[in-house]
């Protein structure tokens, strides 16, 4: 069985990855087949949950992803998608070196609740060293810093229904597909798992903006697409059905596994 699953696991991340490198290099040619309704897309999704279930059943649902050690940082972490935002709010702050940045954590929340950088640099902080996994095949370890998720999530007080933690950045993505705001979401399991962090240190030194600043997620046992840079807000909702394309994130509605297990 769980040969199964594993020889299933890796004929999907390939699948994906060959039409993530498609899509990434700014061609169409298979924009037919990750539109709602075709046989490929669909067979995608529905096998989306079967590797979620297997994956949290073969792992445990607070299994950590393997952390290294530092001498096995052996170059930059290599930056991905957007890598510098464009938009008039991004560029004020940074041009303030992000002294006015305030993270907005609100939706099904009892306190919604903004914080500053200098705010979220003086909470209780994880440094973890792993393995960024990306869809279109190459991998690179880093060490991160930042504040775990669930920190702010006690803080706020999520309410019974929430569901999901949705990531909302300010940088956005075109190529060939329709240009659209990045956004991103994980459940509720990942967003309290211990390796979950909003980080603003990377290798020892404040988040480059190439990198995400001022603010990033690292889900470590997902691929890098859910990781979302640049985030703005963190809403928590019960579903997002009503959010962009209302499939969770940005490449989701383009066609991406939601879940992106590793």
């Amino acid at each position: 069985m769980s040969r199964f699953i594993l020889s299933r696991r890796t004929f999907l991340t390939t699948s994906a990855a060959g039409i993530a490198g498609v899509a990434l290099s700014g061609c169409d040619q298979f924009d037919s087949v990750l539109r709602t309704g075709h046989p490929v897309r669909d067979f995608m999704m529905g096998a989306n949950d079967v590797t979620m279930g297997a994956q949290r059943a073969l792992l445990g649902r607070e299994a950590l992803a393997k952390e290294f050690s530092e001498s096995e940082i052996r170059q930059g972490q290599r930056p991905n998608g957007s890598t510098d935002p464009n938009s008039e709010e991004y560029l004020a702050l940074r041009a303030n070196d992000f002294a006015d940045y305030a993270l907005l954590v609100d939706g099904l929340v009892e306190v919604p609740a903004r914080y500053s950088l200098a705010e979220l640099r003086n909470m209780p902080s994880r440094t973890q060293i792993t393995r960024h996994d990306c869809v279109e095949g190459w991998s690179c370890i880093a060490k991160w810093t930042g504040v775990p998720l669930a920190h702010i999530l006690d803080e706020v007080g999520v309410r019974s229904n929430a569901r999901y933690c949705v990531f909302h950045c300010f940088d956005s993505l075109g190529g060939g597909f329709s240009r659209g705001p990045y956004y991103e979401s994980v459940d509720m399991l990942d967003a309290r798992h211990p390796q979950t962090i909003l980080a603003y240190g990377l290798n020892d030194e404040a988040l480059p903006v190439a990198n995400g600043a001022p603010l990033r997620v690292r889900i470590e046992r997902q691929l890098g697409y859910k990781m979302a840079k640049y985030i703005r807000r963190i809403e928590v909702v019960d579903n997002f059905a009503q959010i962009h394309g209302g499939n969770g994130g940005y490449w989701e509605d383009r066609g991406y596994e939601w879940y992106a297990g590793i």
